[in-house]
């Protein structure tokens, strides 16, 4: 298929001459890629779709260690994306040690992020898009959310930094998920006065009117043909994060809703419909199979990275990782009002093998020049890898788990399960920039209250049912929960209230008692009014008291029925 053909091409070229151990295996690495590998594509039919997703503020290129655990349920289980390591690598024919192993999953990450260094960055994304432009000047260029929240910057300036970085790209719409976490009214503001694009939302509704609250979809003419882009943005805002930020609008799947505006969209005279999803990958799958009508499902939320498209039906799948790793080509041969072939490259952005776009470097220096000694200030150091992406704990949040029983005076620390975050490898520095890069968003305070075992239990039950409910649609959360200073065993084929058992309180090796009265802390929580330091100010004093941190293999977790 020609994802695999073009992406792994210059992974087994790679891999022939990368020695693992000698002195310049890196620079053997970059010279065995070029730019032109990495963006070379037979340029076919009449429309070009490009797709970023899940951006999550990060202007600058970043490591970012994929999934060690990611487990499927139901339908979904030893299905991509839910493969990780060899089962991933063997099934879409990975070469070991090459470039797509490193970019697409987590086996010698530490050794291959030397060796192949950081990816993303927006001024080489600029220099792919613009590229791919040059071929075909029509493209559309489609964000999936994610985009104004998790870096210092976007914090500091409510996302101004990235709304201008994302209208020099030319982005022509996108939908949200975090952006809301910014509140309604600068939503709204960079809406209506900042943003120079569409802002889609088929399933967001005034909540008062029942009414749509944004605009559910455009279409645009392109290649001679119409294709309709529809906003699907993240359905369980009132769930995952405090509604208070957002009142008023209500969210929802709304299936059926999907459903009309695909024939609405139709109705208008689309031949090609495109979703431009944060639903998360396996509601997407199930809306796939659902909804009739779509040609193409450009996923977001769960971060996954796919080299193929997935065909559901008729419709393909496509998902483009995050933290700006990678940028995903479509070419649509759109004839006779449907779409009669795709056509598809997952292009991994490689910082130094992609020349960046001088015009977009000068633009997100500009961004961070305010900020600059704040975000470089040195912190600590690390011996460890700091990684978060894992349906259970990273070591990024067993770190932070560490802060808070410290910090706080805690017997047990909760972490959410968040998938966004930088990863640090070891012998590095940490910058204020890194804790913030796992840390910023608008709701830090880190809180210390008291928590029965029964209430623990409870909190645990819920957010795995979130994470491993056998209905896609039920699947409202982010990650596992993680935890500092408790110990539990999980068996993640029972059903909600009996899969978390053997809870313990590491520091006496007791169980808990669900009677039992215990000091928790933890951060990012969705009430209102919740008082404590800001997390990355606990995270900072705890690192900085440390000088050197070191974090071992977690081995409090223990997982059944995967």
């Amino acid at each position: 298929m020609i994802s695999r053909r073009d992406f792994l091409q210059a992974a087994m070229a790679a891999s022939a001459l990368y020695g693992g151990s000698v002195p310049w295996a890196r620079l053997a690495a970059q010279q065995a890629m070029t730019q032109d590998d990495l963006l070379r594509f037979d340029t076919s039919g009449n429309v070009t779709l490009i797709h970023v997703t899940d951006i999550h503020a990060q202007l600058v290129p970043v490591w970012f260690r994929e999934p060690e655990v990611n487990i499927g349920v139901g339908d979904a289980a030893g299905q991509p994306p839910h493969l990780t390591g060899d089962d991933f690598l063997r099934r879409y024919g990975i070469e070991p040690r090459s470039p797509a192993q490193y970019a697409l999953s987590y086996p010698d990450f530490d050794a291959l992020a030397r060796s192949y260094g950081r990816m993303g960055g927006a001024d080489r994304i600029a220099t792919v898009v613009k590229a791919i432009r040059a071929e075909r000047p029509d493209a559309l260029l489609l964000d999936g959310g994610d985009t104004w929240q998790g870096s210092l910057t976007a914090l500091r300036t409510e996302g101004r930094d990235m709304v201008e970085v994302f209208n020099a790209l030319g982005t022509d719409a996108m939908t949200a998920h975090w952006e809301f976490t910014l509140g309604l009214d600068r939503v709204n503001e960079i809406i209506e006065n900042e943003l120079r694009f569409p802002f889609l939302g088929a399933n967001i509704f005034d909540a008062e009117w029942d009414e749509p609250a944004y605009e559910p979809f455009r279409m645009f003419e392109r290649g001679g043909a119409r294709i309709a882009v529809v906003g699907q943005a993240f359905p369980y805002m009132p769930i995952a994060n405090p509604s208070y930020l957002f009142p008023g609008l209500s969210f929802g799947v709304r299936e059926e809703r999907m459903a009309e505006v695909v024939q609405q969209a139709r109705d208008a005279g689309a031949e090609a419909v495109v979703v431009l999803s944060h639903n998360g990958f396996d509601v997407d799958r199930k809306m796939a199979a659902s909804v009739p009508g779509i040609d193409v499902i450009l996923t977001g939320h769960t971060h996954d990275a796919l080299p193929e498209p997935l065909l559901v039906g008729k419709t393909h799948l496509i998902a483009s990782g995050s933290h700006g790793k990678f940028v995903s080509r479509l070419d649509l041969d759109v004839r006779d009002g449907a779409v009669q072939s795709v056509a598809h490259k997952l292009i991994p952005i490689f910082s130094d093998v992609i020349a960046p776009d001088p015009d977009m470097r000068a633009l997100v220096e500009a961004q961070r020049a305010p900020f600059l000694s704040e975000l470089t200030e040195v912190i600590g150091r690390t011996d460890s890898l700091l990684y978060r992406r894992g349906n259970f704990n990273g070591t990024w949040d067993d770190l932070i788990c560490k802060a808070l029983l410290e910090e706080r005076e805690a017997d047990i620390a909760l972490s959410p399960g968040f998938r966004w975050g930088a990863s640090v490898i070891p012998g590095q520095d940490i910058t204020r920039e890194d804790i913030f890069n796992v840390t910023a968003m608008s709701y830090p305070e880190a809180y210390r209250t008291e928590m029965t075992g029964a209430q623990l239990h409870t909190v645990m039950e819920d957010v795995a049912d979130n994470l491993f409910h056998p209905d896609p649609y039920y699947q409202q959360g982010g990650d596992m929960v993680r935890v500092g200073g408790l110990g539990y065993r999980i068996d993640i084929a029972k059903p909600q209230g009996s899969r978390i058992t053997e809870m313990t309180l590491l520091k006496t090796g007791e169980r808990l008692d669900p009677d039992g009265t215990y000091a928790v802390a933890g951060w990012a929580s969705v009430n209102p009014d919740v008082e404590g330091p800001p997390i990355w100010d606990v995270v900072e004093s705890y690192i900085a008291r440390e000088g050197t941190v070191s974090v071992g293999p977690n081995a409090s977790v223990i997982v059944d029925g995967a």
